[in-house]
């Protein structure tokens, strides 16, 4: 894990380099991130076409937005937050410099610390970490594309940003077509990131398959998102699992893919201990973006203005399907 104090008034965010045993997870699936470009191996979303504009820069404190900090924060003037790298854009990922991270998350942190006048402490972490880890209070915020579900309610207070989900992809050739119902993927091989939403959406729903009288399928977990595409294009998959954003941007990268559809939407948020008093302002903050039309600039400039809210929540109950 590496730390970074962050100065205000910078729209990309360094970080020392990753070591090559650093598994790093993402809400949208998996990924393992050394800081170097992947070569050789199916299925790796190169960061070259990683956009770099500066939609950021040139923000500043709102007194109205910040006053809603703690006091003792606003004293101090910074926060921990945990951020997970490592799966496919607009998720965080780093440059082809191995050192500079570029991504919505990474774009809204920035934004909303400068709109209240802070300094965020920044921590490259593990995915599955990250959510205990707040309740320990080793860390203020984190960030992942972590979405907001029912289960996750119970023990974590979200701050919302966007909306995005779960979505599927398959092979070109594939003939599989839209799932709308879990049944459709019975018999088959489903690949997707372990200790994610996807991962137990599959597994609550595999027995849905011996009430249909089928063959269950088959839950493939990985912590490497190539790992993932690679399982994909060697057939060793039938379907990928994972965030629609992400699934969108992975096959518009990559040939012999195509996205199949969005199965469940979520709304996605900053994560905090729950009860936590940074809420409030966070909220604020992010519909000071909304408002002034940052938010829109971060929108387009990872291509998801298909994820836009109209305003941020706290909290709000899981999206029924």
């Amino acid at each position: 894990m590496s730390t970074s104090t962050l100065p205000r008034h910078r729209s990309l965010v360094t970080f020392a380099l990753i070591t090559a045993t650093a598994l790093m997870v993402t809400s949208c699936g998996a990924g393992e991130s050394t800081g170097k470009e992947p070569s050789g191996r199916a299925g790796a979303v190169q960061n070259a076409a990683l956009p770099t504009q500066d939609v950021v820069s040139g923000l500043e404190e709102v007194p109205a937005v910040s006053a809603l900090l703690p006091e003792a924060v606003r004293d101090r003037g910074s926060l921990t937050l945990a951020l997970s790298v490592g799966g496919n854009p607009p998720g965080s990922s780093y440059l082809k410099d191995g050192k500079t991270l570029a991504g919505q998350d990474v774009d809204f942190a920035h934004a909303v610390a400068e709109v209240l006048g802070i300094e965020l402490q920044r921590e490259v972490a593990s995915f599955e970490a990250i959510l205990p880890a707040l309740g320990s209070g080793k860390y203020d915020i984190g960030t992942g594309n972590f979405g907001v579900t029912d289960e996750r309610r119970k023990t974590i207070d979200f701050v919302t940003y966007i909306n995005d989900g779960q979505g599927f992809a398959t092979r070109a050739d594939s003939a599989l077509p839209k799932v709308t119902d879990l049944v459709q993927l019975c018999g088959r091989k489903v690949a997707t990131g372990a200790g994610t939403t996807f991962e137990a959406t599959l597994q609550d729903g595999k027995q849905r398959c011996e009430d249909a009288g089928k063959e269950p399928y088959e839950v493939q977990t990985y912590g490497d998102q190539s790992a993932i595409w690679s399982a994909l294009q060697q057939g060793r998959a039938d379907v990928v699992m994972s965030t629609i954003n992400g699934l969108r941007y992975a096959v518009a990268q990559q040939k012999g893919f195509r996205f199949l559809n969005e199965y469940h939407r979520l709304d996605v948020g900053f994560a905090f201990k729950k009860g936590t008093p940074l809420a409030p302002a966070f909220r604020a903050a992010v519909n000071e973006l909304i408002e002034n039309g940052t938010y829109d600039r971060i929108l387009a400039k990872w291509g998801t203005t298909g994820s836009a809210l109209k305003s941020s929540e706290i909290s709000p109950p899981e999206a029924k399907r």
